[in-house]
């Protein structure tokens, strides 16, 4: 029998190397404002956006740029929607990595309210989104969140009181993702790293997630083979286009399966310690996810020794070591051996080498939630996990 699921809406998806050329026209399709979010220097710097830039101004598009640097706060998101409610606008853009994507995506989904996104918040927010917005074009610039294909927006307040929340509603997936893979080619090999440990949990997670499905399923693991071929070859050569047209449609399928089946214990780290700490997404993900695997698949073998979940273990095996085993337990334990050294290739720091103050692991483990993940881990658990990365 079928298990029965829900399906998100999915936006416009425009993937084509050397695409960014079709926006201009993709922006005029709504009208001749627009406010376009971009990171603070690495596109904008870019021949790309030079070319970009004349272009609007020849087919008469105005545009009002926003420029975002890290993670979006409430109060970057709150100061831009004052500072363009007076006009008019016709759609918004946004241009770059996860967090230039997530940024746009509330803009475009507070224009002309008056109050704050916390207020829509999860979690910390009281009120529940209309889901109003101004149509949304994102073009992501790295492979990682996948925020093309979502409907939630990630704001951030960094502190002891800090928060990493989702502004989230079916009407805030894009209108259009347009994934230029040739936008990529520029992405640090630091930032092609992180983000790509991001896309590789949140593909991950959500294959195995308590809420997948058969389509989530055939979705991650077809994701989860670009991973396997393509994430160290762009990580060695950012200038191998076939590699990182194979991220790229890693990252957005890994967007579209986590809509579907939701994410597991490494974005419940990422999430708390995102929200007490400045740190890149990609590298909490990255750096905890071979133990906290780890520590899903002893929990499985102790009390779901039988679990459906254990299997697909296996099947992540055979995929990434291209072999089959004597066992079983054979294959899942080289698979977390895989992700160990994957974490060492790629040079992903320990968490004392991020400045996390080992007095504030506990807490952290205490706060940090098990959404989705196949097995419950209990707070000890997930402190020891923190531990093993310290």
């Amino acid at each position: 029998m079928v298990k029965p699921f829900q399906f998100a809406p999915l936006p416009k998806i425009i993937f084509q190397p050397g695409g960014l050329d079709k926006l201009p026209a993709l922006i005029k399709s709504y009208g001749r404002n627009a406010i376009l979010v971009t990171g603070k220097h690495s596109f904008m710097n870019s021949e790309k956006a030079s070319l970009l830039i004349q272009e609007l101004g020849r087919v008469g598009i105005n545009y009002q740029l926003v420029t975002i640097s890290g993670e979006p706060s409430p109060d970057d998101i709150d100061n831009h929607v004052r500072k363009f409610s007076s006009e008019k606008y016709d759609c918004v853009i946004g241009i770059g990595g996860g967090s230039v994507l997530d940024a746009g995506k509330a803009i475009s989904a507070m224009m002309y309210k008056t109050d704050s996104v916390t207020d829509y918040l999860e979690v910390v927010g009281t009120k529940e989104s209309p889901g109003t917005k101004l149509p949304y074009i994102a073009v992501p610039t790295t492979s990682g969140t996948g925020s093309e294909a979502t409907k939630n927006a990630v704001i951030s307040r960094i502190g002891n009181s800090g928060f990493k929340r989702s502004l989230r509603h079916d009407n805030f997936v894009p209108d259009i993702a347009l994934v230029d893979p040739e936008l990529t080619l520029n992405c640090p090999s630091d930032i092609t790293a992180a983000s790509g440990m991001d896309c590789f949990t949140q593909l991950l997670e959500a294959y195995l997630s308590d809420k997948s499905n058969l389509y989530t399923d055939a979705l991650a693991l077809e994701g989860l083979k670009a991973i396997k071929s393509t994430l160290i070859a762009s990580y060695k050569d950012g200038n191998n286009i076939e590699a990182r047209s194979g991220m790229s449609l890693a990252a957005l399928t890994s967007g579209i399966c986590l809509a579907n089946a939701g994410l597991g214990v490494v974005h419940g780290f990422a999430s708390s310690i995102g929200g007490r700490y400045k740190l890149p997404h990609g590298i909490i993900c990255g750096t905890l996810m071979a133990a906290a695997n780890d520590s899903t698949i002893k929990k499985l073998r102790r009390v779901l020794p039988d679990s459906s979940s254990l299997k697909k273990y296996a099947t992540l095996g055979r995929l990434f070591l291209d072999k089959d085993g004597p066992t079983e337990d054979f294959l899942i334990d080289e698979f977390v051996d895989y992700l160990r050294k994957l974490t060492e290739e790629l040079h992903l720091p320990e968490l004392k080498e991020t400045g996390i103050n080992e007095n504030d692991l506990n807490e952290i483990a205490q706060i940090t939630e098990c959404k989705n993940n196949p097995v419950r881990l209990e707070s000890e658990e997930l402190l020891e996990i923190l531990k093993s990365r310290f």
